[in-house]
């Protein structure tokens, strides 16, 4: 059974990453479908500002820790990692049919939990 204190870290988890993949969604779909960029760019675009959303409020109220030089540079690296990983998987779901616009869900799905432990690794371990 999980620990009381670990099942809140992955319930705060999953509140800030709800809140940025929504942000990340939104920037997407204007982009995409309003701007029209294509989806590659348009990914990229919400990733950049959901990625500063989501550090600190990963440090501050997921994990309970204070942002660093250090942490900004694991989080970044842990990211880009998600990031070549949300490219990968996006690409792959629009060639098995899905269209644009809604590629990013089961990319999402997808990822997330990868991400997770990305996260928490370096939030956590103070390691790079």
């Amino acid at each position: 059974m999980l620990h009381s204190g670990k099942l809140r870290e992955v319930f705060r988890f999953g509140i800030v990453g709800i809140l940025a993949t929504l942000l990340q969604y939104v920037i997407y779909w204007i982009f995409n479908q309003k701007v029209g960029c294509g989806a590659t760019t348009s990914l990229t675009i919400g990733y950049a500002v959901s990625f500063v959303f989501n550090f600190f409020l990963s440090n501050y109220y997921t994990f309970k820790t204070k942002p660093s030089l250090k942490k900004g540079l694991g989080f970044g690296l842990s990211h880009g990692i998600n990031y070549m990983l949300q490219i990968v998987f996006l690409n792959f779901y629009m060639w098995l049919g899905i269209p644009e616009r809604w590629a990013p869900l089961p990319m999402f799905a997808t990822v997330i939990p990868i991400n997770f432990l990305l996260v928490r690794f370096v939030l956590k371990s103070g390691k790079l």
